[in-house]
């Protein structure tokens, strides 16, 4: 049961309650437009994302929070959008609800420069979440780094292809931070590129936004052997950070491992 009394209620005033021990929640998207009310994110968006005379350029806000709000409730396709205009749900929103062909005419008109003025959004937002309190401040930050296969269907994905699992999707990189799993940063690639393709670009925009967003203490940056990069690995120490990276275990690796004395051995908590 949502107690929302008439149309516009702010966020903050309402309760969500169950009186049905047999009810299952959904996402919901109570805490979601709270935060986007409090973090002004609609205008923030109105105000970096500009598609000049692009089809669907109106609004770039309202277009973004409906794609943020409907993946909130388990979207994951343009027409499932549809279900922020079920009932009352766009009572909830703070905004319109868009229409599934609007958000499709909109998300075609982006370039790789507007995936950017986005990309300076999720970098601000992090900002103002952490900066109200969310943030690691002078404490440690953890940050796990991995690429994954978003496996698509049709052959006109643009960028698509075949990767090391012999299925056809993208191969996108993401940073996490651990114990909280808020994304940091992400950054989509073809679908047969390398798994460390891009590593070294994307850890060095990676640690420039946890350092302007507020994280003033000790990084710690954990990838699999995909990364294992002198470069990156260079970076990371200049900028006084510090990794856990695997390693292949190549037979010269594996017969220095066995010249350690048992002695030396250190455990590592994470």
């Amino acid at each position: 049961m949502m107690k929302a009394s008439g149309v516009g209620v702010k966020p903050d005033s309402l309760a969500v309650e169950f009186d049905d021990g047999r009810l299952l929640a959904d996402a919901g998207v109570v805490l979601t437009s709270t935060l986007v009310e409090r973090f002004g994110l609609e205008r923030l968006v109105d105000e970096t994302v500009d598609l000049g005379e692009r089809p669907g350029a109106a609004r770039p806000g309202r277009k973004v929070l409906s794609l943020a709000h409907a993946i909130a409730l388990g979207a994951d396709s343009i027409d499932d959008c549809d279900l922020l205009r079920a009932g009352r749900t766009e009572v909830l929103l703070g905004h319109r609800a868009m229409a599934p062909s609007t958000l499709g005419t909109f998300l075609r008109s982006f370039t790789f420069g507007h995936v950017r003025q986005l990309d300076r959004v999720l970098s601000e937002t992090l900002r103002r979440a952490w900066s109200a309190g969310a943030g690691p401040g002078e404490g440690r930050l953890v940050i796990d780094i991995d690429s994954f296969v978003g496996e698509v269907h049709g052959h006109d994905k643009q960028g698509a292809g075949f990767g090391y699992t012999g299925e056809r999707g993208y191969h996108p990189l993401l940073a996490t931070r651990s114990g909280s799993g808020e994304v940091l940063h992400a950054r989509l690639r073809k679908g047969q590129a390398g798994s460390g393709r891009g590593a070294l670009r994307f850890v060095q925009e990676l640690i420039a936004r946890a350092r302007r967003a507020g994280a003033s203490g000790e990084i710690l940056v954990r990838a699999d052997s995909a990364f294992w990069n002198k470069r990156v690995m260079a970076y990371l120490a200049e900028k006084s950070c510090r990794y856990s990276i695997g390693v292949s275990l190549q037979k010269v690796v594996a017969e220095r491992i066995a010249r350690i004395p048992e002695a030396a051995w250190q455990a590592v908590p994470d």
